[in-house]
């Protein structure tokens, strides 16, 4: 752990300096951050070992938000052929052991021009790659993995971010392959293979009554197999948490789903803990301007499923070329 801290100190004082986790070497990693603004810009962390995330409560305190940070840079690279490992079954099968709140195993924030390629990211605690109040992010050929029951390990989460392009990535987890939340605008993301897990979601939006916004989104040439859903719109809307804001711009186009539960969901009625709470309200997401083009395979219990709201419902949805068995 010291020695990683020392050598990012290092690398932190030169542009365009490289710090490397070599091939055959497994590092135990307590929770880190690897803090700019007084970094050079252009540091590359070419992780080609593994990185293991400690199982001892002690580190974790009460509970940590992220294990593996990257904050307030400015071009910041992590690319090569390494694992990270987020031990996430010491939380999933935890009986009082770990604390309660379960970390993000690997988040950048505040950063510009940051990409991620070819690492493999496995069994987070929580959502495996989290980008948060980021511009300018690439992600592509990376894998990860976690089993289908593994609970919140979503892979890929956005939010607050702009300019984001995701592509050849094999996704593989317990909740959302890819999240999109509130603040993204202009994200492209294609070739990408999703399963298990529950599909790619935008939202859940709202929550709270806070303000949501969501714009400028291309989603095509994705195969889902064995997910809760395909390609998904949820925000929240009762009197007690709904928000307001909108959802617009939307372009889901040549998804591929097998044994997918329902392909195409749009639901601005969303509870993730209590669905009785659910009711019409004058407050509501705006969702307008969502273009299905191409989507095709099988499905387990419907094609679609439209849960619009009265008072605000959706408007210019547009769906052509649908082939289903």
């Amino acid at each position: 752990m010291q020695e990683l801290e020392a050598a990012w100190a290092a690398a932190c004082k030169v542009g365009g300096s490289t710090m490397v986790i070599p091939y055959g070497f497994v590092f135990p990693v307590k929770p880190i951050t690897f803090s700019g603004p007084n970094c050079q810009p252009n540091i590359q962390f070419q992780l080609d070992g593994k990185i293991i995330a400690t199982t001892s409560s002690q580190p974790w305190g009460s509970g940590l938000l992220q294990w593996l940070q990257f904050k307030n840079l400015k071009g910041i690279t992590i690319l090569g052929e390494g694992v990270i490992d987020g031990q996430g079954s010491a939380w999933w099968n935890d009986y009082g052991r770990m604390p309660s709140t379960k970390p993000t195993a690997l988040r950048f924030y505040g950063s510009k021009a940051v990409t991620v390629s070819g690492i493999t990211k496995q069994n987070s605690a929580r959502t495996h790659l989290k980008f948060d109040n980021c511009i300018g992010v690439q992600v592509f050929d990376i894998r990860i993995s976690a089993p289908a029951d593994s609970p919140n390990t979503d892979g890929i989460h956005l939010q607050n971010s702009q300019d984001v392009t995701i592509y050849r990535a094999n996704l593989a987890c317990g909740d959302d392959c890819i999240s999109i939340q509130t603040g993204c605008s202009n994200i492209y993301i294609h070739n990408i293979n999703c399963g298990p897990g529950h599909g790619i979601s935008i939202g859940a939006l709202g929550a709270g009554k806070t303000k949501a916004c969501v714009s400028n989104i291309i989603v095509r040439d994705v195969t889902l197999h064995n997910t809760l859903t395909g390609v998904r719109i949820k925000t929240w809307q009762f009197s007690t948490a709904g928000g307001y804001g909108s959802v617009q711009g939307i372009t889901f186009s040549n998804i591929q789903v097998y044994e997918v539960e329902i392909p195409i969901m749009i639901d601005q009625f969303y509870c993730a803990s209590d669905k009785s709470e659910g009711r019409n309200d004058t407050s509501a997401v705006a969702v307008s301007g969502i273009n299905y083009v191409n989507i095709w395979g099988t499905y387990t219990v419907k094609p679609l499923h439209f849960a619009c709201s009265n008072s605000l419902p959706c408007t210019g949805l547009s769906l052509a070329n649908f082939i289903y068995k």
